[in-house]
């Protein structure tokens, strides 16, 4: 291919998801509304956690990191998706693009990571109770926070860096909503295999290590239930676990499908739908989640309200 047909940096255009004109208002206002109310329930249970001395646990003090991750990865997406249809721009600059793209990376590793080290913190609370304070303590916790924003931090220093400087095609058309791995991948020209190789070291470090963590410890804790006497210690740590596979299995799946499957099985409607999953929809999601099927967070938020009156 001639070098006019290529490009290290320049201007991108994001197709977005607003393309259909009769239903972008519809769409955009559903996607404004999910972004606000994420951020709100997002903060609403960090500050509960903070405020409430009953919630001042390892797996809340971990829970509130997660929302306060998933405020932060759908801020780098969203707001620009939102602002670029009211002003009529799809534009992104190469900067913006890279910095988009390394910060999605970086918050989407450490929440892979974080969610797969809130698996032990279930493991350890059902298996181990009476270790509990001496092998998730105030000090154990902050190494999982930390290991999680290393893992995320080498995601977005080892894949922005080679995206970035591939050599991109004449067409600067990004038929996404943001500046995602594999659809940067697909505008690149040239020998892509040494950054394929790299993408999928990191994706199995992302991806598939945490994941295997989350299914040893269900494994170990599904043995120690099975083995339990009580019915009702039975349905106490069905319902403490609950809220977490249930995150697990929605972030992990459709990120599974982004990263993990070859690229002949995507396509860009399938990849902007499972995007748009777990960039958009499971941040608001997580709260919820945790909040409705958990009575701890629900005391908490009537015992904030009774103060207020």
């Amino acid at each position: 291919m001639d070098g006019d047909n290529k490009t290290f940096s320049s201007d991108f255009t994001l197709i977005g998801l607003f393309t259909q004109s009769e239903a972008s208002g519809f769409l955009f206002s559903i996607i404004c509304a999910i972004f606000f109310m994420a951020m709100i329930a997002n903060g609403v249970m960090i500050f509960l956690i903070h405020i409430d001395t009953h919630l001042r646990t390892p797996m809340y003090f971990l829970l509130s990191h997660l929302s306060f991750i998933d405020m932060m990865y759908i801020s780098t997406i969203v707001p620009k998706m939102l602002v670029d249809y009211l002003v009529g721009k799809r534009n992104i600059s190469f900067i913006a693009c890279t910095a988009q793209y390394f910060l999605y990376m970086g918050f989407v590793g450490a929440e892979f990571f974080l969610l797969g080290l809130m698996a032990y913190d279930r493991y350890v609370a059902i298996c181990n109770p009476l270790r509990y304070p001496v092998l998730m303590s105030h000090r154990i916790c902050w190494m999982i926070l930390a290991s999680s924003w290393f893992g995320g931090g080498l995601d977005s220093f080892l894949l922005t860096p080679i995206t970035m400087s591939l050599p991109f095609c004449s067409s600067h058309n990004i038929n996404h909503f943001f500046c995602e791995a594999p659809t940067m991948l697909r505008l690149a020209c040239g020998d892509k295999a040494a950054y394929e190789m790299v993408m999928y070291i990191c994706c199995v470090m992302m991806l598939l290590i945490p994941f295997s963590v989350v299914i040893a410890s269900y494994a170990r804790i599904l043995i120690t239930v099975h083995q339990m006497k009580s019915a009702e210690g039975k349905k106490k740590a069905f319902a403490t676990c609950s809220s977490h596979i249930m995150v697990v299995t929605l972030f992990y799946g459709a990120a599974l499908y982004t990263y993990m499957l070859p690229q002949s099985y995507h396509t860009p409607i399938k990849d902007k739908v499972f995007s748009a999953f777990y960039t958009i929809l499971t941040p608001l999601l997580n709260p919820l989640i945790y909040s409705l099927r958990n009575t701890d967070v629900t005391g908490a938020f009537k015992r904030v309200l009774a103060r207020c009156q």
